[in-house]
């Protein structure tokens, strides 16, 4: 650990110690005693309870509409809790989703940004929510760390959270909840091993003090470095944030603020594969087709401040308000391009500076009334968001390379430029701004809930040219997207739903590799309808889903290498989860989603009812873990993967092959003297099988990223 973070650590645990026994002195006999429920959203009724097994939770965030009951949702989602995070040794949120069976995760073309799939529809990182508010986080790469939840909502949610930031919210949304201080002081320390002997250490440490113990501050710290399982390959992460709340009579108030500082080196980059060739065989997983001086870097600062004050009986008002500013600077290898079949390619190395400056908001009112024999819940909500983008770019001429013996290339010579990478200048102006307005109506001492209502989105973008500065887009487009949802418990166990909900999503930016770099698409909707099951048994929860969204879709041309929005994208599908504690000892959690996504209305018709690229038709994610008998502390598990063949290009000529992959784990718990022990080790891939583990990630294009090799993990942590 850094001596600076070293400092900070121990100052904060030295007056913590401090204030604990303090805390506990000042109540006030005065005072109405106030149960403390730490809550990430300010709200009265704290975070929802952990499902039987302690994985998921029982409800979570639905935009708007608040924290609501899995069986009261007429939707489809998944709420992972902190202790799934620790026993799955997480490090970002890509590794959490590793477990969800309708996600699965990508890269962003051209870069090592973590892109997450839902129903086969891209959520990059910049449109993952932080306690609500979009943009907030990094967007490259999120510790696992920071967060206390990972909430998985699947389908279009527009009206629900407003637009997301740079056009995902189509197929589904990731909201992260931070950590808060829980009733009980906390104190816990880890140090861990990973392959490539990458070391890691961390602190997390949480008291709760003044009058009836209302202030509570939770600090995290992190420091992650060395190697990983591919060869040659390092990563250094820093990490500092602190989360603080106050419940307060009548009004609960809570606030985070965070610094975060990531450097990936020597990656190896995605691939490309020419038309016309057979996709090639996967290189060993370890193997690293990267050049050494590859680098990519961000750092981010970033902060949230929320409050929810209870302005009558059952009538709530809430703000938020968030910002961020972060500065990536990144030297690439970029895609490497196969022009033979026997792994011979090239690539360009591709340097670009980013700054963002991110400020958002949200103001609310809740209200809940009833008239005989209709009970009513309505919420209003306005909300903000602004992004300033600076960049600037350059690059080389393109160098000889292989995929199976790649060359070491002396540092290429940048010939092309986009603004001066010393002062990235605004290419990117996005403000966001809506207001939504729903009802949910129950019925029959409400075993029928009915909800209704409407956002008025507003997308203003603006972009101006490389170099130039010139603006090159202006647009100012405005649309309203309805909700129309319906649950009805047919009895205290099952539930069942049924939702109409469309998505507004910002235009499209062509990216790096098209000749119209850089230029911006007007925005666009989808629109999606769903019918869906819930059971939920105590002991085992099952959900299961049928939907249908369709999409404008974008596409790289293979030949002319331009950019464009070219016909639809239709995703029909089903879904199947199932979670909790069937038999005491025993947790199970997974599921299977089958995807059938064509394309549609393209120009002349080139690849109608083709399959889109990089959706697999079948995804299957199966979880045990086991508690052994007769060994008190000891638990194993395992997990087994299962991804289908995916489509590489529009025509769909190329085509990835299945995989399957199995994880295993194990850890052991020990309480003495007082302390409580936890030793936790993990072997992902454990057969060590080499595959393409996704074609593409940004839509319309077809690259490939190469599956992790068998790689370990041990953790050993402390808490007192």
């Amino acid at each position: 650990m850094p001596p600076a973070l070293k400092t900070t650590t121990a100052c904060v645990l030295s007056a913590l110690s401090v204030l604990a026994p303090c805390a506990h002195a000042q109540s006030g006999p005065e005072l109405q005693t106030v149960v403390i429920s730490a809550s990430a959203d300010a709200s009265a009724a704290g975070l929802s309870k952990a499902f039987a097994g302690g994985q998921v939770a029982k409800g979570g965030r639905v935009g708007l509409l608040g924290n609501m009951d899995n069986m009261d949702t007429p939707f489809n989602s998944t709420n992972y809790t902190q202790q799934f995070i620790q026993d799955q040794q997480a490090r970002s949120v890509a590794d959490v989703l590793q477990s969800d069976p309708s996600v699965r995760v990508a890269r962003g073309f051209g870069n090592y940004q973590e892109m997450y799939i839902i129903r086969g529809f891209p959520v990059a990182s910049d449109d993952l929510a932080y306690n609500g508010l979009y943009g907030v986080l990094p967007r490259q790469y999120i510790a696992a760390e920071l967060l206390e939840r990972v909430e998985v909502f699947r389908g279009a949610n527009t009206f629900l959270n407003g637009a997301s930031p740079s056009g995902g919210g189509i197929g589904g949304a990731i909201n992260l909840l931070p950590k808060r201080a829980p009733n009980v002081a906390l104190t816990e320390i880890s140090a861990g091993l990973q392959s490539g002997r990458q070391t890691h250490l961390a602190a997390d440490v949480a008291r709760r003090f003044g009058d009836e113990d209302r202030i509570g501050l939770r600090f995290n710290a992190v420091q992650r470095k060395g190697g990983t399982a591919i060869d040659d390959e390092h990563r250094e992460l820093r990490l500092a944030a602190l989360g603080a709340d106050y419940r307060g009579r009548g009004f609960r108030l809570s606030a985070d603020l965070g610094w975060q500082d990531s450097t990936l080196s020597s990656a190896r980059p995605s691939v490309n594969v020419a038309a016309g060739l057979p996709i090639p065989s996967a290189p060993d997983g370890g193997d690293n087709f990267g050049q050494p001086w590859d680098y990519s870097s961000e750092r981010d600062v970033f902060g949230t401040l929320r409050g929810e004050w209870d302005v009558a009986k059952d009538v709530v008002a809430w703000a938020s308000f968030g910002g961020r500013r972060g500065h990536e600077l990144n030297r690439l290898g970029s895609t490497l391009n196969l022009t033979s079949s026997s792994g011979a390619g090239n690539l360009r190395r591709f340097d670009n500076a980013r700054e963002d400056h991110i400020q958002t908001g949200e103001l609310g009112l809740r209200a809940a009334l009833r008239s005989a024999p209709v009970s009513h819940k309505l919420a209003l909500t306005a909300t903000g968001f602004d992004l300033d983008s600076r960049n600037a770019y350059a690059t080389s001429p393109y160098q000889a390379t292989s995929l199976y013996h790649p060359p070491v290339m002396a540092l290429p010579v940048l010939t092309t430029f986009g603004n001066a990478l010393s002062d990235p200048r605004t290419t990117n102006e996005v403000k966001l701004a809506s207001g939504a307005v729903a009802d949910s109506m129950g019925f029959l001492d409400d075993s029928v809930l009915l909800t209704v209502g409407v956002r008025h989105q507003k997308i203003r973008q603006t972009g101006y040219a490389y170099n130039t500065g010139k603006q090159n887009a202006d647009y100012s487009e405005s649309a309203n997207t309805p909700i129309a949802a319906l649950v009805y418990k047919a009895s205290k166990r099952v539930s069942l739903y049924a939702n109409y909900i469309e998505s507004l999503q910002q235009g499209a930016v062509a990216g790096s590799t098209a000749v119209n770099v850089g230029q911006i698409f007007a925005p666009y909707k989808s629109r999606q309808k769903e019918v869906g099951a819930k059971y939920d048994g105590g002991r085992f929860g099952a959900n299961a889903a049928l939907f249908t969204t369709t999409q404008p879709q974008g596409v790289l041309n293979p030949v002319s290498k331009v950019f464009g929005i070219d016909g639809e994208q239709r995703n029909r599908g089903a879904e199947f989860s199932a979670f909790g504690e069937p038999l005491r000892g025993l947790r199970v959690l997974g599921g299977v989603t089958l995807l059938d996504a064509t394309q549609q209305r393209t120009a002349g018709g080139a690849t109608d009812g083709k399959d889109v690229i990089g959706v697999p038709k079948s995804q299957v994610n199966l979880g045990v873990d086991w508690d052994v008998p007769g060994m008190p502390g000891l638990s194993l598990s395992a997990r087994a993967l299962h991804t289908a063949s995916q489509a590489v290009n529009a025509a769909n000529t190329q085509q990835l092959p299945s995989w399957n992959r199995l994880d295993a784990s194990a850890r052991f718990q020990l309480d003495l003297d007082g302390r409580s022990y936890t030793l936790r080790v993990r072997v992902d891939n454990l057969t060590d099988k080499s595959y393409w583990a996704s074609a593409g990630g940004s839509q319309g294009t077809g690259y490939l990223v190469l599956g992790a090799p068998r790689s370990f993990a041990l953790t050993a942590s402390t808490e007192f």
